[in-house]
């Protein structure tokens, strides 16, 4: 049992704290969650040193740190400025999960693992994966996160310079040897779909990515994952309560994997390790890496 009440210090970079994240952490366990809004990264030090010395040691464990934003490699620069800030035994836990992006990331690389393994007695490795609209923050994590799975993937935007931007950033989060990732366009798309084991579309809400003709390309296609519930669908046939149905327009039969399956996976996994950061004996520093960690527990579990 806590002796003070759990505070859950919640950054962003941005205007508004997600009430999503809110909503998350209260029901994890944090009773009191608290928003700092249009956060700095140089700012996060003070912050954080303010949050740890105002409890004795004993007490601080009952306080936290959230990051989110809506940048991938911002959050992350800010969880690093947190770990550094902290001073031993005034040491919090800290949670980095942009817009939801590593635990969205998360549940998309898990749900298409699962049915990988199901219906094909595989994994990503060596897999050809093309993520699609993947410059925003759920892409390039997703992309770390199936490179390091072991799959060659090509990481699509429509202006291949911004792709490259985010891939030369994204490179340097990988800690697997042998997966890699590419940055392309559309003429790379077009190229790639014929040869391609894995689409994941991760573009804005309403964008299709992956039309009917393009899909009929994909003749080696294994799976379709869309993280879009808004009309119309980011891959043609994916509908957001699919979980594993074969796509009708898919050649190859394709398996579509849609945003409410991927976003109870997310769910779980965002909640677990909120869970974890009220109960740690030791600080924990969370991002992409440990919500995939989750993610895969929780579908390990569950069938």
């Amino acid at each position: 049992m806590a002796d003070k009440p759990l505070i859950l210090h919640a950054l962003t970079s941005e205007k508004n704290l997600s009430p999503f994240d809110v909503n998350m952490a209260v029901d994890a366990g944090w009773q009191h969650v608290v928003s700092y809004t249009g956060v700095a990264a140089d700012e996060v030090q003070a912050l954080v040193q303010d949050a740890i010395f105002s409890r004795s040691p004993s007490g601080v464990r009952c306080t936290g740190l959230f990051i989110g934003g809506r940048d991938m490699f911002t959050a992350l620069e800010m969880l690093e400025t947190a770990r550094k800030a902290m001073v031993p035994p005034f040491e919090i836990s800290a949670f980095a999960d942009p817009s939801g992006a590593f635990t969205t990331a998360a549940g998309m690389i898990v749900a298409v693992e699962k049915h990988l393994e199901k219906a094909h007695d595989a994994d990503l490795s060596g897999k050809r994966v093309l993520v699609l609209g993947g410059t925003g923050p759920v892409g390039t994590a997703v992309a770390v996160l199936a490179a390091d799975a072991g799959a060659e993937v090509f990481l699509l935007s429509r202006k291949l310079d911004k792709a490259q931007a985010a891939v030369d950033r994204c490179t340097t989060l990988l800690n697997r040897q042998g997966g890699t990732i590419h940055a392309g366009d559309g003429d790379t798309k077009a190229r790639e779909l014929p040869d391609a084991d894995v689409a994941l579309a991760v573009a804005a809400a309403g964008i299709q990515v992956l039309s009917e003709d393009e899909l009929k390309a994909a003749t080696n296609l294994k799976a379709a994952a869309d993280v879009n519930a808004v009309p119309p669908s980011g891959i043609v046939g994916v509908d957001a309560l699919h979980d594993g149905v074969v796509n009708e327009s898919s050649p190859s039969g394709a398996l579509s994997i849609g945003a409410l399956a991927i976003g109870n996976i997310k769910y779980q996994s965002q909640h677990r390790l909120l869970k974890q950061m009220c109960s740690a004996d030791k600080p924990l520093y969370l991002h992409f890496e440990h919500a995939c960690d989750a993610a895969r527990q929780y579908a390990k579990e569950n069938g």
